[in-house]
């Protein structure tokens, strides 16, 4: 029913647009001089209307619309590296609140002298995932190290992942049977406990091997929800993989993604850049950036795999 009302919604939509066209055409035809200056403005109107349901084509995927979960996980290079993974949670947690997204910390590993080891978000608001997936892969930082006590430049690198918020238990069928749950003391930065009871769990799916962790909430039965909306979204994201795998095997191409294949890099020292891999898109203004701008580099990735 509310994929109905959804798919209604947008029928409705395009049809009053169509009706909308049809009548400034048949006004424009009376040649009246008074008519002319709502005509332009009702010309306007339409096609930023037009230009808006164009982008939205762009969003049109099958959980392009849900909410996303997205973690983002420090690669090799120390506390350098989990300063840069602390720096992306801040980016997309400013880029969220600026679209007025909801977020909820699921599950933090705290950095050993700063930043974090890996952090797993979600992120609740309409089209969130249709948006994020363009962050995918792994983001690399050149900067003069502040960590560092001869402040020579240094490269980190920070895998981010993302999945659609899975609620409908048919998109994805779990077997009880193929989980293992372990639960164990929450852990605060230095390793020191912050719950005597062993409120966090860790969820192995047996099959995949994938497995989930969730500490943040006081209350083991919230934290192992929470655990199990991980593990949904990432079974998801594996049959999509496989069913992409497929598709790229039939055309006779295909490429995996490596840890190594950074899709984005944030310089810092030398010069001020961002630059985007995959479409060649570029910002100057890397505070901006780092703040939350976003929607330049999501949007012309978005474009790019709907025209390539």
């Amino acid at each position: 029913m509310q994929q109905l009302a959804k798919s209604r919604q947008q029928v409705d939509g395009w049809r009053k647009l169509r009706q909308r066209a049809a009548d400034a055409l048949e006004l424009a035809q009376l040649e009246d001089a008074s008519l002319r200056n709502g005509l332009e403005a009702e010309a306007e109107a339409l096609e930023a209307e037009v230009a808006r349901r164009e982008w939205m084509v762009l969003l049109s995927g099958p959980y392009d619309r849900d909410d996303a979960i997205l973690s983002i996980h420090a690669g090799a290079g120390g506390t350098d590296s989990q300063d840069w993974a602390q720096m992306l949670e801040r980016m997309y947690l400013r880029w969220a609140d600026a679209r007025g997204f909801r977020t909820e910390v699921l599950d933090r590993s705290e950095g050993e002298e700063a930043g974090i080891k890996s952090v797993t978000l979600t992120i609740e608001g309409e089209y969130a995932y249709g948006y994020l997936r363009a962050e995918r892969g792994v983001h690399r930082l050149v900067r003069l190290s502040p960590f560092d006590s001869a402040h020579r430049r240094h490269t980190s690198f920070a895998l981010v992942e993302v999945y659609p918020q899975v609620e409908r238990d048919d998109d994805i069928a779990i077997n009880p049977a193929d989980l293992r749950i372990d639960t164990f003391r929450s852990a605060g930065a230095g390793g020191q406990n912050v719950q005597k009871n062993e409120t966090a769990v860790r969820i192995t799916h047996v099959p995949t091997g994938i497995v989930v962790s969730c500490q943040n909430e006081r209350s083991q039965t919230q934290n192992r929800e929470n655990a199990m909306r991980v593990l949904r979204a990432r079974l998801l994201d594996l049959q999509r993989q496989k069913q992409e795998e497929e598709i790229a095997r039939l055309k006779g191409a295909h490429v995996k993604a490596e840890w190594g294949s950074q899709i984005r890099s944030y310089v810092l020292h030398p010069y001020q850049m961002v630059k985007d891999h995959r479409t060649g898109h570029e910002e100057g203004n890397t505070t901006a950036v780092l703040d939350g701008d976003l929607d330049a580099f999501m949007e012309s990735y978005l474009k790019e795999t709907m025209t390539g």
